[in-house]
């Protein structure tokens, strides 16, 4: 078989991936979708109780809801916000069977150019690639013109160690510590917090999410104290820009978690950076590197962002920027270090290339480290890609990618501690927009 007349292989089940997916349907490039869960959507159903501050508007690519359209599907409200369990059950499994192309229970554990390994030249550019699956019926090799890897971040969550590393201690005390936002609709998971010491760490949308629904507990439990605790020297620009957001749901969940850790009942530590875990008493106590400590500690919740597994690509060609660990070309435009207020340059296909050709990473795990991130960044991506393989390269060079703003622009003192919080904001072309953590949750 020509390697022309082999499928696409995508990698993950989720908005991007089946994005991908329709597009490559839209052009009748044949496509196999691998899925390591049981349903389309894993990820983002494990976090189905929470809602997206994101409307419906801004969750649907358009080449998917053609797809969905002509299979009778029934369009959700555009205006409304829906949570990642509405999500799922309402447009990522409907889009997946439309498609009928997904394959569940399939984990993907190597990627590689057939009959040859990665410090091999000759021919490479003429081998299919070979996706290497273990499945419920044992281990299977694919056979691919072409790999795109959406399998996002949500896999392996930062730890709490301040140096990107485990805090001493963390690990051993892993059963009082979880790196999700709890659902304290739950009552099994309700009785967990209520009544304790809850450390919450991070500053993005799940962690103001947290932050939100453990002030609730708190108000119904008086018993139950809340520690917030951020590297930061500041959290002035840590609550986005209410009003002033384009996203209204977004700066909304700002300004109730500014609210929240206003009571009497939460306490806010900047600057505190934990080097180590440990039990005293029966509870825990977080250590900071500068010896200051936080202690009577009952349970703590990690919220600190995420970062990629790149372990299956070991024998792919990458071309990795070393911070960010995203495609090099897109790194600087993405970059927190120089982007102070999140903006992002139109990318697609070209910024999103590997030296490994016919390889890209899309979706979130396309960011690498960087925490800022937008459905609708995704889906442009997808749709660049896929018309680089079709071999249109004026659509895949003609991106479009215009997002809502944030309405604040935090300085250099987001991310260096020297810095004043009310430094400058990098300047952004007409056509370029903002990006926020996660796909538009909160």
């Amino acid at each position: 078989m020509a390697t022309s007349d082999l499928p696409v292989i995508v990698i993950g089940a989720g908005p991007i991936g089946l994005a991908a997916a329709a597009n490559l349907h839209q052009r009748d490039i044949p496509a196999l979708v691998l899925e390591a869960g049981e349903n389309a959507g894993a990820a983002v159903r494990a976090w189905a109780h929470i809602r997206l501050f994101s409307p419906w508007s801004e969750l649907v690519d358009p080449v998917s809801a053609t797809v969905l359209d002509r299979a009778g599907w029934d369009a959700p409200n555009a205006k409304r916000y829906p949570t990642g369990a509405d999500w799922a059950a309402g447009y990522l499994q409907p889009l997946a069977d439309a498609l009928g192309t997904v394959r569940y229970e399939h984990v993907v554990t190597g990627v590689a150019k057939e009959g040859r390994d990665v410090l091999v030249d000759s021919g490479r550019d003429r081998q299919p690639f070979t996706v290497h699956v273990t499945t419920p019926d044992g281990e299977q090799r694919l056979r691919a013109r072409a790999v795109i890897d959406a399998t996002g971040t949500w896999g392996i969550p930062n730890p709490l160690g301040s140096d990107g590393l485990p805090a001493v201690g963390e690990q051993t005390h892993a059963d009082n510590i979880t790196y999700r936002v709890p659902d304290l609709e739950d009552p099994a998971v309700r009785a967990r917090y209520s009544g304790k010491h809850v450390v919450v760490a991070g500053t993005g949308a799940s962690a103001k999410t947290a932050l939100i629904a453990l002030g609730d507990l708190a108000q119904q439990d008086p018993g139950t104290r809340v520690t917030w605790i951020v590297r930061r020297p500041s959290t002035v620009n840590a609550f986005g820009g209410g009003q002033d957001d384009e996203l209204s749901e977004r700066g909304a969940l700002g300004d109730r978690a500014r609210h929240a850790v206003s009571q009497p009942r939460t306490t806010t530590v900047t600057g505190f950076r934990t080097a180590a875990v440990e039990t005293r008493d029966d509870r825990m106590v977080l250590t900071s590197t500068d010896g200051d400590t936080l202690t009577d500690v009952d349970e703590l919740i990690v919220l600190t962002g995420f970062r990629p597994d790149l372990s299956f690509l070991s024998e792919v060609r990458l071309d990795l920027e070393s911070v960010l660990q995203a495609p090099r070309q897109l790194a600087p435009l993405i970059d927190p270090n120089v982007h102070s207020c999140g903006t992002v340059y139109p990318h697609g296909a070209a910024e999103l290339a590997q030296p490994e050709t016919g390889f890209f990473m899309v979706g979130m795990k396309s960011y690498g480290r960087a925490t800022s991130f937008l459905a609708l960044t995704g889906f442009e991506q997808a749709r660049s890609v896929v018309a680089k393989l079709a071999g249109d390269d004026e659509a895949a060079a003609h991106v479009d990618l215009v997002l809502p703003e944030t309405g604040v622009c935090g300085g250099a003192g987001d991310f260096d501690e020297s810095a004043s919080d009310s430094g400058g904001c990098c300047g952004a072309p007409g056509d370029a927009g903002t990006l926020q953590v996660g796909l538009g949750t909160r």
